[in-house]
């Protein structure tokens, strides 16, 4: 056979290895997926077993546009075993303002921290997070902490209905997953990808399986933690110098063997992440390198996978040799959308630009690799961290 045989053998052997993953993902993501729970459901409006209290922490940094939208949602809530405590870190606008103005009239739930100097060998967020949680356990004592973000916004009744879950499940960490806003057709183009993309690197009907190590969900908007099981792990105290503490946190508590919950509830959280497809590329541009702990020989390989499996079936339908197995692939495509689109703002539709998105979080991934790169580190909210710092503290891939 010559060489020009063997690529056209090539092509069609990976066209069809493709859809073939791709048909074996979707129908596991079909059968799996009804399994999480839904918290709009009417068996989640009721109160949580016990009444526990929860203190909720929302670490903010030059966050004045957001952060009264975010304290006030927390601080109308239809629970009443809540308290928060807010972190003015390091701020240069009015955010420290607009805290203490509203803990003046809600002194009694809302307490304010406020950082000025940032000690070393931290990363700010970990920090103010660590800081929070530790004035909490001297406060309440909390039996949960919610680490949340200053630009989350909440629905009345979704700590009473999370907790309800959680404690029904004896949840360590629970994660409700929060509802994008889509405010402009290309955020919808990044998102969508994002959120169908996001079944390949972790199945979420796998999360509560504790043998499913590697299946973790942590997200910032929403991550619930047993006070007991954070001071177990050791606290943000065990991960100072990590960009992502959301997911490190989720993976920490897998591998501790503790009880990882995760459900959906539309509109329960709501966050808009970022203005447009550029906005979404810069606010992805300063993280992603770090979910691969700086090793670009990952980035490339990924970036590979992404052209194969989500560029590749878009192409290959043009052409005859691989029309039918990329069909498939497609067709796969638009089935996960219309499932994660029962859970979000996306419409099933944007799966016609499935490879567009995947196109604008290829150059994103590199786009964080090369920018880091040349900065030789990563600034994280007004500090600057070394590559050399933080690959040493990120440690192996596990």
């Amino acid at each position: 056979m010559s060489f020009a045989g063997y690529g056209l053998a090539t092509v069609r052997v990976t066209a069809w290895v493709v859809a073939a993953a791709w048909t074996l993902r979707t129908f596991a993501a079909a059968r799996g997926m009804p399994g999480v729970p839904d918290l709009l459901r009417t068996e989640f409006d009721v109160e949580p077993e016990g009444q526990p209290w929860v203190t909720v922490i929302v670490p903010a940094r030059d966050e004045g546009p957001h952060i009264l939208a975010c304290l006030e949602s927390l601080l109308a809530q239809d629970y009443a075993g809540i308290d928060v405590i807010a972190v003015d870190d390091r701020s240069t606008d009015d955010t420290g303002a607009v805290m203490e103005g509203l803990a003046e009239r809600h002194w009694d739930r809302l307490r304010v921290i406020h950082v000025t100097e940032l000690p070393a060998g931290w990363l700010g967020k970990t920090h103010a997070l660590a800081l929070a949680a530790r004035e909490a356990s001297v406060l309440r004592q909390p039996d949960f902490l919610l680490f949340t973000d200053a630009d989350v916004v909440f629905r009345e009744d979704a700590l009473r209905r999370t907790l309800v879950y959680a404690v029904a499940s004896r949840a360590d960490h629970m994660v409700t997953m929060p509802t994008m806003l889509v405010r402009r057709w290309d955020e919808g183009v990044v998102l969508g990808f994002f959120q169908t993309f996001w079944t390949w690197a972790v199945r979420p009907w796998k999360v509560e399986d504790p043998k499913a190590i590697r299946d973790a969900v942590g997200v910032g908007a929403f991550n619930l933690v047993r006070r007991s099981a954070y001071l177990e792990l050791g606290g943000f105290e065990a991960q100072k110098m990590d960009i992502l503490e959301d997911f490190t946190l989720a993976r920490r508590v897998k591998r501790a063997g503790l009880r990882q919950r995760i459900a959906f509830g539309r509109g329960l959280v709501t966050v808009h992440w970022a203005s447009g497809a550029m906005g979404l590329v810069g606010v992805m541009t300063k993280n992603l390198f770090s979910a691969f702990r700086f090793h670009a020989s990952l980035v490339v390989i990924a970036c590979f996978w992404l052209a194969v499996f989500a560029v590749g079936p878009a192409l290959g339908i043009w052409w005859q040799e691989t029309r039918v197995a990329s069909l498939i692939a497609v067709a796969c495509v638009a089935w996960s959308y219309r499932m994660s689109g029962r859970h979000s703002n996306v419409a099933a539709w944007n799966f016609v630009f499935f490879p567009v998105g995947a196109g604008v979080f290829i150059f994103t991934l590199l786009r964080s690799m090369f920018v880091t790169l040349w900065q030789g580190g990563v600034w994280w909210r007004g500090t600057f961290y070394s590559l050399k710092e933080l690959r040493r503290e990120a440690g192996p891939m596990r």
